[in-house]
């Protein structure tokens, strides 16, 4: 089954075929075959598609949500992991064009890999089909995720603890560094938090 036959089972007649097929060339696969395109330009137009896609969802649930809440919540769920995990569920891998070397190595399942063909062949759909094309893929990914938001998994506790100590004795937390580790790009921190002085 091709990409184009997936899409019908949609009720999705692809107008534009070769946006759809430019959409799964990865650079690797690019730079092995000598081609001028890969789909780096259809997921930063994906990617501007998704995020207003998923803003009017969130602000859409009741009861409302903060924008702190739909901020957080938009990140986690359109996040690396999340569209990697929705790109293999849904078999949009398989049709990925890859490097010789890139899809030896596991390059069909790297988040990283996945996540941009998600973002890809959403902007090629768009630009294909317009909005109500790419509404269903996203729909097909994420509407499971958003019917079964958790407000507890985005609480920020720094805040909370602060709420909480506030409330109760009006007095102040402070922070004190204790170390640092790691790569600059992922930096772990432990920190100690003290009220009047005792951790």
């Amino acid at each position: 089954m091709s990409i184009f036959n997936w899409l019908e089972d949609l009720g999705i007649v692809v107008n534009d075929e070769n946006l759809i097929r430019k959409a799964f060339i990865h650079s690797s696969y690019a730079n092995e075959h000598d081609l001028h395109y890969d789909n780096e330009r259809l997921e930063f137009v994906g990617d501007a598609i998704l995020q207003s896609w998923i803003s009017v969802k969130l602000y859409a649930i009741q009861p409302a949500l903060n924008e702190g809440q739909m901020s957080k919540l938009r990140a986690k769920l359109v996040c690396e992991d999340s569209l990697s995990e929705a790109t293999k569920r849904l078999g949009l891998n398989k049709y990925l064009y890859l490097g010789s070397g890139e899809d030896s190595h596991g390059g069909r399942n790297k988040p990283s890999i996945c996540c941009d063909l998600f973002e890809a062949f959403n902007g090629a759909l768009y630009l294909s089909n317009g909005y109500s094309a790419s509404s269903l893929i996203f729909s097909m990914a994420l509407d499971e995720k958003l019917a079964h938001i958790d407000l507890e998994d985005i609480e920020d506790y720094k805040s909370k603890l602060q709420e909480y100590v506030q409330g109760d004795t009006r007095k102040n937390v402070t922070y004190q560094l204790l170390r640092s580790s790691g790569p600059s790009n992922a930096p772990c921190f432990e920190v100690a938090v003290k009220l009047d002085g005792i951790v």
